[in-house]
């Protein structure tokens, strides 16, 4: 077959985005929408393009009060954008080589290579078979029947540090094509999104860096659904979880419906796969980050639920009892692994496995990972994602429980990042924040006085709220009076180094009243190791 025209390249896919950005002309609003996706796409920065950057960097939302899950606007300009290239590709649009589309369920644009109807019917029933063969949702198997996809390569190669070009691979169009496409498809759902060295026999030993990687690694990150077999999923950061695939053995359930504590996302916890089963996922040599999250059932016997969790042959979790590591049934538990590589093979093998009952796993996510450290956790304590003025996205207030939100927005002085103290949790409450067990950790809490301001009918001043902050129950702060600081609508931070966490993978965190309610407006965690 003939192989990929020699002029195709990300030069002429800009070409057909400015082609398509031209006839939106009259259309402005579209026209944003599609010129602020293709920038994204061409800087290699997929993962910023999600519902809420769309709908507060494009068509005019608040940062500060938008919610994705009441405000449907990124949505539906999507879906008006779909048509319109839809019924641009009829008309004027129709004899181009390259075309672009926006498939269902993803903001992420891919660019088409049209090809001659022979060739491109061997292609779509290669590729079918590959899809079936891979078991990945039928959802994400979006491509024209007389074309194939080509989109992201460059992403997807920027995102997958030393995985060979397609270009470069001495193979068939065909076979080239399913290559790239398993990676372009399984990307498109993705939104999202940590001093020494972890002792031996904890993790897996690092890969050679000229280690070949397996074809079709793993888009990152990853964030699978265990159990789930339905459409891709959205969580409160705008993030894409997808069915569950590279799995072995085990059974999938739907969890009994009740409420999950301690997350911010129970859909994450809806299903379980159980029994002794293993995932196989191909990555590309370098280090990662695994997220395990789990949630125990109240039938769960606390004296014998105990099962095993290993990477590579290198134990994880031994003897894990969901229950007494979240401290209750019902209870997001979120356990962080750093510096976990693949195998020799290019798989990073986790096995779950039976001791005394069978295990059980809600999600699994894997994140490019830092060398040796964990990645910064950065949440504020706001129903919506936060990007601060470095371009640091903020997580919507995640692993608290008990207080209560604040709804008003504030305008606070004496930071460059106000969005971040806008609003706070107040009351008596906890943040129990995943951390990897081997490490010290840096702590930085956001405050500001928002409720004991100037007031006519209020009276405020030094002494209107106390309170205290524990770490593992270690004092950190004793009788903290923010107005007494910095007066009220006025950021203060604290900063506190060499955490130690807990021996389950946490820092525990109590806000303690003593007069009146405490509050926290943003947290930070970050890894001291080197």
């Amino acid at each position: 077959m003939d192989q990929v025209p020699a002029s195709y390249s990300k030069d002429s896919e800009r070409a057909e985005l400015e082609a398509v950005l031209s006839a939106l002309s009259h259309t402005p609003r579209l026209q944003n929408y599609l010129k602020y996706i293709g920038d994204k796409y061409f800087h290699h920065r997929i993962n910023e393009i999600n519902e809420y950057n769309l709908a507060t960097e494009v068509l005019g939302r608040s940062k500060i009060t938008f919610d994705a899950s009441r405000d449907s606007i990124a949505r539906v300009e999507a879906h008006r954008l779909r048509k319109r290239l839809k019924a641009y590709y009829e008309t004027e649009g129709k004899g181009h080589e390259i075309q672009i589309s926006l498939p269902q369920g993803s903001y992420v644009p891919v660019f088409t290579l049209q090809l001659p109807s022979a060739q491109a019917a061997l292609t779509h029933e290669t590729l079918a078979e590959e899809l079936q063969a891979d078991s990945l949702p039928s959802s994400t198997a979006t491509h024209e029947e007389k074309g194939l996809v080509l989109s992201d390569v460059g992403a997807a190669e920027a995102l997958q540090p030393g995985a060979p070009s397609w270009r470069s691979r001495k193979l068939s169009f065909g076979m080239a094509a399913v290559a790239v496409l398993l990676v372009a498809v399984a990307g498109l759902y993705l939104a999202r999104s940590h001093s020494s060295q972890p002792p031996a026999g904890e993790v897996s030993t690092p890969l050679n860096a000229t280690q070949p990687s397996p074809q079709n690694t793993a888009p990152l990150p990853l964030r699978l659904l265990a159990g789930y077999d339905g459409s891709p999923r959205i969580d409160s950061a705008g993030a894409y979880w997808l069915a569950d695939h590279y799995s072995d053995g085990g059974v999938a359930f739907r969890r009994p419906d009740s409420p999950v504590l301690k997350t911010s996302d129970p859909m994450l916890y809806d299903y379980w796969r159980t029994s002794d089963f293993t995932y196989n996922i191909p990555l590309a040599p370098g280090p990662y980050e695994v997220h395990l999250f789990f949630v125990a059932s109240p039938q769960d016997d606390p004296k014998t639920s105990f099962f095993n969790v290993s990477a590579n042959g290198q134990m994880l979790l031994r003897s894990f009892n969901i229950a007494s590591d979240a401290l209750g049934a019902n209870v997001a538990d979120e356990r962080v692994f750093k510096d976990i590589h693949p195998d020799k093979d290019g798989f990073l093998h986790l096995k779950f496995s039976m001791e005394h009952s069978s295990p059980t796993l809600s999600a699994l996510e894997i994140l490019p990972g830092l060398p040796h450290r964990q990645l910064p956790i950065r949440l504020v304590m706001q129903r919506s994602a936060v990007k601060d003025r470095n371009g640091n996205l903020w997580h919507p207030d995640n692993y608290f429980q008990n207080g209560t939100l604040s709804e008003q927005p504030r305008q606070v002085e004496g930071t460059d990042d106000p969005n971040l103290y806008s609003q706070e949790r107040y009351g008596h409450f906890t943040y129990s924040i995943p951390v990897d067990t081997h490490g010290r950790y840096t702590l930085v809490l956001h405050f500001a006085e928002l409720y004991w301001v100037p007031n006519p009918w209020i009276r405020s001043g030094v002494g209107s709220r106390i309170f205290r902050v524990y770490c593992n129950g270690t004092t950190l702060l004793d009788n903290l009076d923010i107005f007494k600081e910095v007066g009220s609508l006025h950021a203060l931070t604290k900063t506190f180094s060499h955490l130690q966490p807990t021996p389950e993978g946490k820092l525990e965190l109590t806000f303690e009243p003593v007069n009146n309610y405490a509050t926290v407006s943003a947290i930070e965690v970050y890894d001291e190791s080197e």
